[in-house]
């Protein structure tokens, strides 16, 4: 007799025709016709594939898109909310704005922003979502220019 793989090195497989304790059991030959029972019929044809682009090529927004992109950004969508519809990346949105002509909504901090911001969160401790309020920016970019600082961030929940 044959010797099993690696993992079943010490049981012998049975020969072909040799009725083992596990050969077709009412069991296995149940679950076969219900497996059997639940697949396409052979004959039928093939359920047609969604097409994807291919990959590495960058999905092109035609004109009356970008006209609507470009709208919907004045009226307040978001950079993310229009790339999620679109189906696009953010970077692109920003890119299609931007050859446009459509200034973002958001501004960066300046040093000397930076600088008040640095002050207002180690001396006033002030917050990091409060400074950014006050800035009119996203918390995310005081606290990034904050630790490019060097500045020891608390803990967000330490209230001392």
């Amino acid at each position: 007799m044959k010797k099993a793989g690696p993992h079943h090195a010490d049981r012998p497989l049975p020969a072909v025709g040799d009725k083992g304790p596990n050969w077709n059991t009412k069991a296995r030959l149940r679950v076969l016709r219900d497996l059997l029972a639940a697949l396409p019929d052979p004959s039928a044809p093939a359920p047609k594939r969604e097409r994807r682009p291919a990959p590495g090529k960058a999905k092109r927004l035609k004109d009356a898109q970008v006209k609507e992109l470009v709208g919907a950004y004045r009226t307040g969508v978001s950079t993310y909310q229009l790339a999620e519809r679109f189906g696009i990346k953010r970077q692109t949105v920003s890119a299609i704005l931007k050859r446009n002509g459509v200034t973002p909504r958001w501004r960066r901090l300046r040093e000397e922003d930076v600088d008040q911001a640095e002050r207002l969160y180690t001396h006033q401790r002030m917050s990091v979502a409060r400074i950014a309020d006050r800035m009119k920016v996203d918390p995310e970019t005081v606290r990034l220019r904050l630790r490019k600082r060097g500045v020891k961030m608390r803990d967000p929940h330490d209230r001392s």
